[in-house]
This record gives C-alpha cells, structure tokens and sequence, in this order.
C-alpha cells in the first residue's frame, strides 16, 4: 500500500475561516471507502504498541463537516484527561467571562486623606489577574505617590476576597504544594514574568568565585534562602521549598548559573509584601502592620490597573498550559455567574457549558486538570470540539491552540517540538495533556483531502515509555488521510513523529522548555 503526505495548501487565515463554519450535520450511515478502511487498518496497527497492552485507550475521529465517525475505540470509556480539562474550561471563559474580559487590581483609600497623610487603611484588591508582576505593583505604588500621600498611619489591607481562601484543588497531590505548576490560587497574586505563572517566584543561583550566589526574580525577601549549595565541578543543585513554609532549601553543587521556578506558600501575603516594598520606594511610609481583609464599603480609588484581555491570555494559557490561569478562570466565572469565587461556583458553569453543548459525560474537579479524578470520553471532548465551532469566539479560541511542529513558543506552545517535518506540522491544532501515566491529545487537522476532522486520543495507566509518539503517529496519520486511497495489503508506510519523553507538559519542565 502506497501513500504520500500532502502539503497544507490553504494559509492560515484559510484555514481558521474553514474551521469556524457550524456545527456538523448528523452523521449518515455510509459503507465505508477505501480510504476510510485503509484508515482503520493503519489506526489499529498504531495503537497496536506493546505499551498500551495493559493500558486504556480512547480514540475517535470524525469529520467536523459531516459528523461522520471515521475511526473509535473505546469512546465512550471514562478516563483521565490531564490538561484536556482546559479545552472545556477554555471554551467555557470564553463564552461566560466573554473576550474582552479583564482583570481590575486597585488601590483603595480606606480612610481620610489630610494633606499628605492617609488617616486610615491603604487597601490592595485583587481579582485574580496572573498577569500581575512586580513592576506593575510598582506603577501603583508611585501612583499612590503621585495622589500626594506620603504617610499612611493605618494597615496595608491585602483584598484577596473576590475569590474564597481555599488555595489549592481537594484532589490535588501533596507533594505537588511546592511546584509553580501548583502553585495555590489567590484573587491576588504575582507572576515573575512574561509566561505568567502565578504564584511563583523564580530562584536562581550562580557560582561566584568560591561561593555559590542566590537570586530571585522578583527581588523579594518574602522567601527565607537556605543555602547549602557549594561550588563545584558540575551542576548539580535542588531548589525547593519546604512543604507547607516560606523556607526554600538549596542543596548540591554549583558550575554555572541554574533557575527553578518554585510557588510561594501564600500569594496573598507575597504580593503585598512586593507591594509595601514599591509603596517604600516611592516614599510612602505606611505605619500599621500588613493584614489580611476587605476593603470597606465606599472606600475610593487612588490606582487601578486592568490585565491584557481574555483573547490574549488565551495564549499563554492554552499554548504553554497554564494550570493557574484555568482555576484562576474557574473561580471568576464562579463569581460572575454565581457571585462566589470558588471551584464549586466555577465548575458548575464549566459543566453547564458542556451539558448545554451536547457533552454527555464528564467529571470535573479543576479546571486544569491536575486532579486524577477529573474525568472526560473521547466522545465528550469530540462533542465540544464540534460544538463551539460554531460560536462567534471560536477564532480566537482556535488559534489559541498549540500549532504541532512550529518552534515559537507562543504559536507552536506544548506541540512545537512534535510531528516536524510531518504533513501534521503546522496543520494539528490541539491541546495536550500529560500526567504520570496519562496522556491525552485532542483538536483539530486537515486531511490530505482538505477535510476538516476533529479528533481526542487518550491513553491511560501504561507502566513505562511515555506513548506521545503514538498520539502523534495518529495525528500524522490523519494529516496524510484521503478518501479515496487505494488499499493494495502492503504493511502501512507510516513516517515516525517526534518521541517526547515525560510525565509532564513539557511547558511545566522549566527552564528546560519544549
């Protein structure tokens, strides 16, 4: 049996216009062509791998044009979906919080202001924004200095009360407390940079002379450095902070410079720290201890910043996985819809969104899907895919999507080191998803034909060898489907994608990067 892959021949404006048509029609009972057959036969040779012998496996593929099936196995089966879980809190944003959606954080004057003197409480209020960083803190620090205030004889109020002060997901693993990728979740926070990873503090460290050097951005003395490290021949270090503590442990040897990203115990209480800092350096003195609270009612605004829209913060969000940013979106579609800042309030609106959209079957525990009891089929995730095609956000979502094999970061995301080279590269739009023992692709690829397909791949509990390779031979494989393609019995002929090894987005393993 003889194929070639066929070449995107549509640009990409093309081919966002071509996937942002309607729903699909009924499926229609047809014989299968040849191209279908030759489909099935290569699908089942791949999954086939000796890996996935004691494991799960659920596949399906359809046509976005016609809805007809044109490959499952075990659709309807329940399994763990990892970072798929952001397709369905994604899409869910999108619709409740709406594109132009912004984080407010401001700077409220709780008392009375005589000259240069607040007689009250400085309040910070936070909504959630995790696109906050340390310089933004700064220009409201100097714009509370611009009002004219150089003392405040009250508190320094940290306002995180637009979300509930529960901080990290019920089902989440414990020794995950210090990863930035689980970092816990605060309507006021502070991310070190531009890839936005709420909650976490980057530490590095460098051999200077006969000492080992320790930095942290931002600057902070928030965290208590412990080191242990010593100069050495090669590197080898461990950052990590104490469970449950501000106290960051660093052990082994240093050659060069190295960084861990590592959360903060409670961003609440970092952030306003950061920002009593910025208040000093401006030259504003607040006497009253730093507290936990809320701001008083008709309490006036002395600075206000606003985040980047929705449509942008789908970007880092879907295209490097950002756990934080779903549950951040959880609890403020919680509080929009239900007035509650909680993971109960937000997963309600993620579920009714689904169910509303033809979604039979889901369990959702977080909105990152960190948690190993969320739980999607296939089919449920085929069903979304489907559906929001047909919503008038669905371009911005869509090219929100990792893009297989393109190298930017921001456009390639999860998937820019998979399937180059490939007919999938440049052409799968999917989101990935990666646990121990789970991994999940799911998204959209246009055949060699031109057809639009949608696609999920879920493959749990295999013991050993991470099987991405897999998802991605069948993407590839989809990428070069045609309908009318001869079968002649000779063994498929299938170009081997990109092997990625590991339990985690690839995005998560920093500062080694996909």
């Amino acid at each position: 049996m003889r194929r070639t892959s066929a070449s995107l021949v549509a640009g990409a404006l093309v081919a966002t216009l071509a996937w942002a048509s309607g729903p699909s029609s009924p499926a229609i009972a047809l014989e299968p062509s040849p191209g279908v057959a030759d489909l099935a036969q290569d699908l089942n040779q791949i999954l086939g791998d000796s890996r996935l012998t004691i494991a799960q496996a659920g596949v399906l593929v359809k046509s976005a044009t016609t809805g007809e099936e044109l490959y499952a196995t075990d659709a309807g089966k329940l399994l763990l979906p990892a970072s798929n879980t952001k397709l369905f809190t994604s899409a869910a944003a999108a619709e409740t919080l709406g594109l132009d959606y912004r984080f407010p954080t401001t700077v409220l004057n709780g008392g009375r202001k005589a000259g240069s003197v607040l007689r009250g409480d400085l309040v910070l209020r936070g909504t959630g924004d995790p696109t906050m960083l340390a310089e933004d803190y700064d220009a409201l620090a100097a714009e509370v200095a611009k009002a004219g205030i150089k003392v405040v004889t009250g508190k320094l109020v940290a306002d995180d009360t637009w979300f509930d002060g529960v901080r990290l997901g019920t089902d989440w693993a414990w020794d995950d407390e210090t990863a930035y990728y689980a970092a816990p979740i605060s309507a006021l926070t502070t991310s070190p940079d531009r890839d936005y990873d709420a909650g976490s503090v980057i530490v590095g460290v460098a051999a200077d002379g006969g000492r080992v050097k320790v930095t942290t951005t931002p600057e902070t003395d928030y965290l208590k450095i412990v080191n242990k490290a010593t100069v050495g021949a090669e590197t080898d270090v461990l950052i990590q902070r104490l469970h449950g503590t501000r106290t960051v442990e660093i052990t082994g040897t240093v050659a060069g410079s190295y960084q861990e990203w590592v959360s903060v115990d409670d961003p609440t209480a970092y952030t306003a720290s950061l920002f009593r800092d910025a208040l000093r350096e401006h030259g504003v003195r607040v006497l009253g201890k730093t507290v936990a609270g809320a701001a008083p009612d008709g309490a006036g605004e002395l600075a206000r910043h606003e985040s980047m829209p929705l449509s942008e913060l789908l970007v880092p969000f879907m295209k490097l996985s950002n756990n934080i940013h779903a549950e951040i979106l959880t609890k403020a579609m919680g509080r929009k819809v239900a007035n509650e800042g909680s993971w109960a309030a937000g997963l309600k609106v993620s579920t009714d969104f689904a169910k509303a959209n033809g979604v039979q079957v889901l369990n959702m525990r977080d909105g990152s899907g960190l948690s190993r009891r969320d739980g999607f089929t296939a089919a449920s995730i085929v069903q979304l895919l489907t559906a929001v095609r047909g919503k008038p956000w669905f371009e911005t979502w869509y090219d929100s999507l990792p893009i297989a094999g393109n190298p930017d970061r921001f456009v390639g995301g999860t998937l820019r080191s998979r399937m180059r080279g490939t007919a999938a590269a440049d052409n799968v739009r999917a989101k990935t998803g990666s646990l121990t023992g789970v991994t999940a692709l799911s998204g959209y690829v246009t055949s060699a034909d031109g057809e639009p397909l949608v696609f999920s791949i879920m493959l749990n509990q295999y013991l050993s060898g991470s099987p991405k390779d897999i998802e991605d031979k069948i993407a590839v494989r989809l990428a070069q489907f045609k309908r009318g393609a001869a079968v002649d019995g000779a063994p498929a002929q299938l170009r081997t994608a990109t092997e990625t090894a590991g339990d985690l987005e690839c995005s998560w393993l920093k500062p080694v990067m996909c």
